[in-house]
């Protein structure tokens, strides 16, 4: 198990510890209802530096990243961060990651922390550009400040503008004192807010001033577990739960991010392309529970005839809107929006219906 450079501000800050993906990780703080809001109202701050982050240098760069990612590239110009996702050439998703073009021979690729060696070890397999990929998860500490009041606080930090700064857009600025961080604005919680960028050493000096930055605004210290509740009540996919190596971007209702334009030719497009076309199976989808209960991932959805339809991917109780929700893979049938379905809990079929995403609307 490693730790960050800041497990021991965790530690001491009172935070529950976990390992998760290879880490030491703080899943909670004070709660993860108080943590959740405290994001949605104002200002919390997530140490998320077990993300990995793997550099991808030379001259046919472009040429790399627009083969092995499903998103198209060429879209993209210097400061400019792209959602995306590696097709496995099976028709799943080896990860979802964001890619960060720097300029036009240097792109950053953040990944999850959970495929980390996965994605290093399959990007170094289809690297027949000769594309100079450099591994760096172990030495760059990332934080994200999210929440309204995230970027008028951060704003104190640096002598850049970072108020007016668009959404999926980066800056290589001097912050907190440190020269060359990366502050970008993504995102996973639906509040707003900023990512922070860094070399470990850095990493103390940085978090000490965003906490005293955010002070009068409230900021917090925040947990995995409030940052897992933030994203789904967006309807946003975790690998692991709502994407994995068997579901393909199509069926997640990833297509926006499966560009099939003139000279992108990604792994498995022409397969993708066929399901866009002739349709899909399943598909993922989100729902609100009807009768009493909490869904959890893996289980079971059934029809009104007690037919299995499919399975739970995410779910729980939405702290913002104090209601039982969840995601999860249905018969394309049974996908329309207001569709009662069945969520399988303790042995008892109980009702939801299929919604519209996002569950939070702000």
């Amino acid at each position: 198990m490693k730790n960050t450079a800041l497990t021991h501000f965790h530690e001491s800050m009172g935070g529950k510890i976990v390992s998760f993906a290879g880490y030491y990780m703080p899943v909670q703080f004070e709660g993860v209802n108080i943590e959740h809001e405290t994001v949605r109202k104002g200002i919390g701050v997530f140490d998320v530096s077990h993300m990995g982050e793997i550099w991808v240098k030379g001259p046919d760069v472009f040429e790399f990243v627009q083969r092995v990612t499903s998103n198209d590239v060429a879209r993209l110009v210097d400061g400019k961060v792209q959602y995306t996702c590696f097709p496995n050439g099976k028709g799943g998703i080896v990860d979802d990651l964001l890619v960060y073009r720097i300029d036009a021979e240097t792109y950053l690729m953040v990944v999850n922390a959970s495929n980390i060696e996965k994605d290093w070890n399959w990007c170094n397999e289809q690297n027949i550009y000769g594309a100079t990929l450099y591994n760096a998860s172990d030495e760059t500490a990332q934080l994200a400040v999210q929440g309204p009041m995230a970027l008028k606080a951060m704003q104190k930090l640096t002598s850049v503008n970072i108020m007016n700064m668009e959404y999926y857009t980066f800056r290589i600025i001097d912050f907190a004192g440190v020269k060359d961080v990366i502050l970008s604005i993504t995102g996973y919680t639906g509040s707003g807010g900023c990512e922070i960028y860094a070399p470990n050493k850095d990493a103390e000096q940085i978090y000490k001033a965003v906490l005293e930055a955010g002070k009068e605004y409230g900021i917090k210290p925040i947990g995995l577990a409030a940052r897992d509740t933030l994203r789904l009540e967006m309807g946003f996919c975790l690998y692991g739960n709502d994407i994995n190596e068997t579901t393909s971007p199509i069926e997640a209702g990833l297509g926006w991010i499966t560009k099939f334009v003139e000279g992108n030719d990604f792994i498995d497009r022409e397969y993708l392309e066929k399901q866009k076309k002739d349709g899909i199976s399943k598909r993922l989808r989100g729902f609100e529970m009807i009768d009493k209960g909490i869904p959890r991932q893996h289980y079971e959805i059934y029809d009104s005839e007690g037919n299995q339809i499919g399975e739970v991917t995410s779910g729980t109780m939405l702290p913002s809107l104090n209601k039982p929700i969840g995601m999860g893979y249905i018969k394309s049938e049974y996908t329309g929006f207001d569709t009662e379905i069945y969520i399988k809990i303790r042995n008892k079929l109980l009702k939801a219906k299929v919604v519209k995403l996002p569950f939070y609307k702000g």
